[in-house]
């Protein structure tokens, strides 16, 4: 299959760090594509074993198993999100501390019996609600289910790691504004500039109001 190349280079995971993403994670997206071309993509619960990626669904056969029966290409999608930080003073200085996963591979029906008990076993394992006292192993409706597994041709990773406060705004100044840049810090206060951005980053005077609205404010004729 084609292998194009990450834009941002700087923020690709190796492959082995991809791989542990896939292990750690709680759940993902499939994406199948319909008859008609349209994508089609739900969320779902998952297994990583034996390097494949195993998911399940009801019996009942609907729009992702006729895909999945026309097409066996699909892609899986995991992520996470470790928060929102600041880099500088505007509001679109902004970055996710994030990382993703983007599998591509050809998908399956797990037909042996004693496959799809290890699948359930496993699952149990990973989302059970734990200390349990209920019977382990015991999967009445296990026909009822429909495992998969998606055999993996290729795998890609991105992240950005939350910085340490140190490396955020306000300790660092890291403004990537195209008008900040033009302008250079020293015309921040610029107050007649006609950029927006440089205008709302004037300090402002007493209870958020700027320079020019305080000193421009009717006195009130009780003196106050």
């Amino acid at each position: 299959m084609s292998s194009p190349q990450i834009r941002r280079a700087d923020r690709m995971m190796s492959d082995e760090r991809a791989r542990e993403a896939l292990a750690q994670g709680y759940s993902g997206r499939l994406a199948t594509v319909s008859e008609d071309g349209f994508p089609y993509c739900i969320p779902l619960l998952y297994l990583w074993m034996n390097d494949e990626v195993y998911l399940h669904t009801a019996s009942a056969r609907g729009h992702l198993r006729a895909n999945i029966e026309r097409e066996r290409r699909v892609c899986f999608e995991i992520d996470e999100q470790q928060g929102v930080f600041d880099y500088g003073r505007f509001e679109c200085d902004s970055g996710l501390a994030y990382r993703s996963v983007c599998l591509f591979g050809r998908i399956r029906i797990v037909e042996d019996e004693q496959a799809k008990q290890r699948f359930c076993e496993a699952l149990m394992a990973k989302y059970g609600k734990p200390g349990t006292e209920r019977p382990k192993g015991f999967f009445p409706r296990i026909d009822a289910i429909t495992v998969y597994a998606i055999a993996v041709e290729r795998v890609t990773g991105k992240e950005t790691a939350l910085p340490p406060l140190s490396e955020q705004w306000p300790a660092k100044d890291r403004t990537k504004a195209k008008c900040f840049d033009a302008c250079g810090p020293s015309q921040i206060a610029g107050r007649d500039r006609p950029c927006k951005f440089l205008n709302d980053a004037r300090p402002m005077t007493g209870a958020g109001v700027p320079p020019t609205a305080a000193t421009s404010r009717p006195q009130s004729n009780n003196g106050g």
